[in-house]
């Protein structure tokens, strides 16, 4: 008799489990597919996405191609969904100028992370609205000009370095890996222009500094914690500061460390033992109320110096001080090693390699530099600004590989822009390596053309179509120090050297797309003295 009590009862039990299972398989169905219709509801045609992780798979070889792809069969404003954030993808000139610049207030913020930690989630690139500016206003001054003089000779420092060290190349006549060598020179560059440390990464590789640092550039979306978090974002944020993460922690630990260590030494050190780097202008900042205004942080189409009333606010306008917290001021720091690092290296890598293969171009390159030396004896931020065609053929290896050939924006608000409904919270991507191989605006957008960018090639072209550090407020505030240490190391280079391609050299070079535009494999030249 109990036990046929017991059957309505376990009866019951099992049909109650099988509904709650029903209804929590419904749910799950339900919050895998539900985000997949905001995209075709505005009328923004994309890839069919996946339950979950939307179209993030079809992203696994890179950005680069995929682009592509998505624009030549979508059309120039399509879109994907990344796990389950819809992005739309815009490949049209006028709308990202009104995107960018004319409707900035819509979109104000770069794409966040939520998987940042303090002190990188306090940098200018992740920082948010009147955060975000607060932190650009006392920056952009940092930038300007008449401070990039003042890094020359630092620059020039790691140049001597680099120097020597091709030289063992040129002597023993091997073929070598370019964009490594070059990946030294940028290392040094930032470590004393950023940190006011000399860490000779070109001949101490093994310097923790270096390794630690280097760390940094193995980001991938394919990683499993971070498909998880793209894929159950509500589930998995509260986990990622619970659950350790070793090598995340060694790198916050080290660095964090590190930049106060130099701070400490800096705040007991005399005025006049300072090195004037880019930590130090940013300690300086804090004893400073001069700022610039949201009309001068567009350093791509408003190149002037920030000097001047005009430009700047100043004490003597009895304004409110503004000042970097310490999490900022390491932010900043760590996100000038990850900005400046590959890219720039990658930069000067791809000149290289340009110029071994198109030796007339290398030529008149050379000649250029020739007669600057018979002009100057020394290298400063004004003069080396006296070479137009290396300047064009800086611009045009840009063209054809943007380091930050991909970047993003986050609609605040709903808006309508040429047409064009954009809801808020929706992600909008600017293809710039898309744009930069568009034949509409680049005529055999394939081949290595440096007079693409004469001042009178570039007055009768869209300037949107030309992106490699992207434009508006929020455009990349280190530009002129990337030129400007391009600039320096090819000009030394070239002053020596001339660079040719050898068996080893891949014709095209393969290119890796996750982050940032990179080769693959490195690039593999000769290096020839000029004068024996």
């Amino acid at each position: 008799m109990d036990f046929l009590t017991q059957l309505p009862i376990e009866s019951n039990s099992k049909t109650i489990f099988i509904a709650l299972f029903l209804v929590f398989v419904a749910l799950l169905y339900w919050y895998s597919v539900f985000p997949y219709t905001q995209l075709e509801r505005i009328g923004v045609k994309h890839p069919k996405p996946w339950p979950f992780f939307g179209n993030m798979f079809f992203f696994q070889k890179g950005f680069w191609d995929a682009h592509q792809e998505l624009i030549r069969k979508y059309g120039r404003v399509c879109g994907y969904y990344l796990g389950r954030q819809p992005v739309i993808l815009v490949s049209d000139p006028d709308m990202i100028k009104q995107i960018l610049i004319k409707d900035f207030n819509n979109f104000p913020n770069r794409t966040h992370f939520k998987m940042t930690k303090k002190p990188l989630s306090e940098s200018i690139l992740l920082l948010r609205d009147e955060r975000w500016k607060k932190v650009r206003s006392v920056l952009t001054p940092t930038f300007s000009a008449a401070k990039m003089k003042e890094m020359v000779p630092l620059i020039n420092i790691a140049a001597d370095t680099l120097f020597e060290n091709l030289k063992v190349y040129a002597d023993s006549g091997q073929s070598f890996n370019v964009h490594k060598c070059l990946g030294c020179f940028t290392m040094d560059v930032i470590a004393s222009v950023a940190f006011g440390t000399q860490v000779n990464s070109q001949k101490n590789p093994d310097n923790p500094f270096v390794k630690h640092a280097q760390t940094f550039f193995s980001f991938t979306f394919f990683r499993p914690l971070v498909m998880l978090f793209i894929a159950f974002p509500f589930l998995i944020s509260p986990l990622i500061w619970i659950v350790p993460n070793k090598q995340r922690d060694n790198l916050n630990d080290f660095f964090i460390s590190f930049i106060k260590n130099i701070i400490k030494e800096r705040d007991n050190q005399s005025p006049n033992e300072r090195r004037r780097d880019f930590l130090q202008l940013m300690l300086d900042a804090r004893n400073s109320t001069e700022c610039a205004s949201l009309e001068n942080f567009d350093l791509v189409h408003h190149t002037d110096d920030i000097s001047g009333d005009a430009q700047t606010t100043t004490a003597s306008k009895k304004v409110q001080k503004t000042t970097l917290t310490e999490d900022e001021i390491m932010g900043q720091g760590l996100i000038f090693l990850l900005a400046g690092y590959e890219t720039t290296s990658s930069t000067l890598a791809f000149a290289c390699y340009m110029l071994a293969i198109y030796q007339d171009c290398q030529k008149m390159v050379i000649k250029e530099v020739d007669d600057f030396f018979s002009r100057h004896e020394v290298l400063d931020y004004n003069n080396v600004q006296e070479l137009p065609y290396l300047d064009q053929v800086i611009s045009e290896t840009l063209r054809l590989f943007p380091p930050g050939f991909r970047f993003a924006r986050d609609a605040s608000r709903d808006c309508v822009v040429n047409g064009q409904f954009i809801p808020r919270g929706v992600t909008v991507e600017i293809p710039a390596g898309y744009i930069h191989y568009n034949p509409e605006y680049w005529p055999e957008p394939e081949k290595f053309i440096p007079e693409r960018f004469t001042q009178e090639a570039k007055a009768k072209r869209h300037p949107f179509t030309y992106l490699p550090f992207g434009a508006g407020p929020r455009s990349c505030i280190a530009m002129r120090l990337a030129l400007l240490e391009v600039k320096i190391a090819m000009v030394r280079l070239l002053q020596q050297y001339t660079f040719e391609t050898c068996p080893d050299t891949k014709i095209p070079v393969e290119l890796k797309s996750s982050s940032t535009l990179a080769p693959k494999d490195g690039i593999f030249l000769k290096i020839v003295h000029r004068y024996k």
